[in-house]
């Protein structure tokens, strides 16, 4: 069975940073198409960042040049290192990954589309005090 299964959320005041993890049993993640996806108290769940099967990042605007998303294949896991967190950044994190590939170019990941995606986790929560 695949399950994502997410770390390292926390509570952090505001230009903190935090470093998120996410592990999944049953599935290597070298090769496939994996993301973070956040859901704020508007509960609407969206996009962050997609790291397509060639370790190709796709983030959204609001997090660019904060927020960096990696593959450690020697661990298995994929990373989301997010810098000078926000208040709006605050809200439940959640890891997905697909059965397949991905490219970048694809509009689904460019959309950051939560549909493409069929793995998902628990999630980890992420505060950001003012």
């Amino acid at each position: 069975q695949v399950q994502p299964v997410e770390s390292g959320g926390g509570s952090v005041q505001t230009g903190g940073s935090l470093t998120l993890s996410c592990r999944i049993s049953g599935y290597r993640i070298s090769s496939h198409c994996m993301g973070w996806f956040r859901q704020g108290s508007d509960q609407k769940r969206v996009g962050v960042a997609v790291l397509a099967s060639n370790d190709v990042p796709v983030y959204a605007e609001f997090v660019k040049g904060r927020f960096t998303i990696s593959k450690d294949h020697a661990k298995d896991i994929m990373i989301l290192r997010m810098d000078n967190l926000q208040p709006e950044d605050a809200g439940m994190y959640y890891c997905a990954a697909t059965p397949g590939y991905c490219l970048p170019s694809w509009p689904a990941i460019q959309g950051l589309d939560i549909k493409f995606f069929d793995f998902w986790g628990q999630g980890t929560q992420v505060n950001v005090s003012s």
